[in-house]
């Protein structure tokens, strides 16, 4: 096989690609918006499919969060703390179902999270920034809490004051001292409070799982979380059920008692279960935090935005309208300066820019403001490319050359100037995509691969249309 036929065949297998790649989108970029939401709430297979719209272009939620300094361990230090951070956002918002999320560190305490066509912030806000500190404490029963309870009416107080004051940090030195040692009062999701022993009995620093379950334990028909724990948290889970008998074990998250069931036998197998009154959404928004694990200290709000396409849906029109108009002009351009030639650069244009969102397409990528630019300097450097060859081309027919001979020469001589120019780009595209974040990495993206097309575009799909448009002519002709 020539290479003239290795190169048509390879253009017809990627333009099919290119086409199969990009149907999902189009389909569903031409779907009512009503059609298009009943498919996202369905998590229908085509949205694994489609090229998905970038926070600029499609609006969304906009969180900077801080980590508390004060409530982190003395021995991490801050950039492990801050890193492993947004490890676990990164996982919670994977595991929410947001389709290129941007998470990036500011500064020295902040993290910058964006996330594309999240109309719920608030449940965005619940999921990134619980802390999931889960706890199993056994709950006191020699009669303490209501000794402290008696203690404190004594000073004109009861436990719910108690636990307001010591949350706003504002108890009183007399009052924290009622409380026994060694025991705390915690607020209870199904009742007031519970007095609970300290330190932990267990933590969920062990766990492996949790997932959502229904019909299990007391709660039946309810849903509930079924967790699971390594062999070194099972070892230590199943002693401390079999030393508590008949006692009240808390399962606290968060400083919240979520549940407190009685233990009826020992628990050997590391499985347990979460029950506490959860509605289905709960449950699985718990499961999921627990999962990702917890982050190093609780994380505030401290910016939230609401973002709108930053362009919105006009200056969206308005910016393809000017896109077609520029790329109408470069391919008038072409065909007046170099007629036929032109066209077969034309031509070549517009596979390039097929192949670059059938790729995109295939690897799910995001379109952003950023990306487009990529996506139109990579076009503009494979123009450049073409011209640089016609230019070669037209000095070999000036010098005397046969349109053959100077077609290949003119091919040969330019190839240098066109290799340096794209293999620095793809040198720059691939530093940016190792050390940018977010957006500009969705510019290296299509940078790399628009590049790394135009190569082929340019220089082997263009030769190969001479090759077959002069196969059989003795004595082309080819004016400029």
């Amino acid at each position: 096989m020539s290479r003239s036929q290795i190169v048509l065949w390879t253009t017809f297998v990627l333009v099919g690609l290119s086409i199969y790649f990009l149907v999902p989108t189009v389909r569903w970029y031409r779907m009512p918006v009503s059609e298009r939401t009943d498919y996202e709430q369905q998590k229908d297979p085509i949205l694994g499919k489609i090229l998905n719209l970038g926070l600029d272009l499609r609006g969304g939620t906009h969180l900077i969060l801080e980590l508390d300094r004060s409530k982190l361990d003395p021995k991490i230090n801050i950039n492990d703390a801050l890193d492993r951070a947004i490890e676990i956002i990164r996982n919670r918002v994977d595991q929410f179902g947001v389709a290129e999320p941007m998470i990036a560190r500011q500064g020295d305490r902040w993290i910058v999270v964006q996330l594309p066509g999240i109309k719920d912030p608030e449940r965005a806000k619940e999921l990134i920034g619980k802390t999931a500190l889960l706890e199993f404490r056994l709950v006191d029963d020699s009669g303490a809490l209501a000794t402290f309870s008696s203690a404190l009416a004594a000073k004109k107080m009861t436990v719910m004051q108690f636990l307001a004051q010591q949350k706003a940090e504002t108890l009183s030195p007399e009052i924290a001292k009622l409380l026994p040692k060694g025991l705390e009062v915690i607020p209870n999701r199904e009742t007031h409070y519970l007095m609970v022993h300290s330190p932990a009995a267990l933590t969920g620093a062990t766990l492996v799982d949790a997932k959502v379950q229904f019909g299990q334990g007391d709660m039946g028909g309810f849903p509930s979380v079924g967790i699971e724990f390594n062999p070194e948290g099972a070892k230590l889970f199943g002693q401390v059920t079999e030393a508590n008998v008949n006692k009240q074990l808390a399962i606290v998250l968060d400083g919240m008692v979520q549940s407190a069931p009685v233990i009826r036998s020992a628990i050997p197998d590391g499985h347990a279960i979460i029950e506490g009154n959860f509605s289905a959404e709960e449950a699985k928004l718990l499961s999921t935090v627990l999962r990702a694990g917890a982050l190093p200290a609780p994380v505030r709000v401290i910016e939230e935005r609401t973002v709108g396409p930053t362009l919105g849906e006009d200056s969206i029109k308005a910016g393809v309208r000017s896109s077609l108009i520029g790329l109408f002009l470069v391919i008038l351009f072409m065909v007046i300066y170099y007629r036929s030639s032109g066209l077969i650069a034309d031509l070549a244009m517009l596979i390039n820019m097929l192949f670059i969102f059938g790729v995109m397409a295939c690897l799910h990528a995001t379109v952003t403001l950023p990306g487009i630019a990529g996506t139109i300097l990579s076009l503009a450097m494979a123009v450049d490319a073409n011209v640089l060859i016609l230019e070669r081309v037209r000095e070999e027919l000036q010098a005397g050359k046969s349109v053959r001979l100077a077609i290949d020469l003119g091919y040969k001589h330019a190839w240098p100037a066109i290799i340096d120019g794209h293999v620095t780009n793809l040198i720059s595209a691939g530093l940016l995509f190792q050390f940018g974040t977010g957006p500009i990495k969705g510019f290296a993206v299509t940078l790399f691969w628009g590049v790394l097309i135009s190569i082929f575009t340019a220089v082997f799909f263009t030769h190969m249309v001479y090759d077959y448009w002069f196969s059989g002519t003795d004595a082309p002709e080819l004016n400029f």
